[in-house]
């Protein structure tokens, strides 16, 4: 995975819940989140197993932000729909 920038992504828990965030290291993040060590997101502590389910590339901090805070303004149907690539958001600077 390219590590170029800001990238939100989806996280897909065992309990079948979704978890979104932001990172310039996806891969590093989510392996992170696997560890279920001190750096791991609070929400998804005791959730496992995850599973990447979605990512895409910001041009910069604010927009990833801003992005995230619009898909986690989702219901869950609609997030559903973005994983599967049927739903596209579009934020520009």
């Amino acid at each position: 995975m390219v590590n170029d920038g800001w990238h939100v992504y989806v996280v897909r828990c065992g309990d079948d819940s979704l978890y979104t965030g932001i990172s310039t290291d996806v891969a590093r993040r989510f392996a992170e989140h696997q560890a279920q060590g001190a750096r791991t997101a609070r929400y998804l502590r005791g959730r496992g197993p995850l599973e990447l389910a979605y990512v895409t590339q910001s041009v910069d901090q604010r927009t990833a932000r801003q992005l995230e805070y619009r898909i986690k303004q989702l219901s869950r149907a609609e997030k559903l729909q973005l994983i599967a690539g049927q739903l596209q958001l579009d934020i520009t600077p």
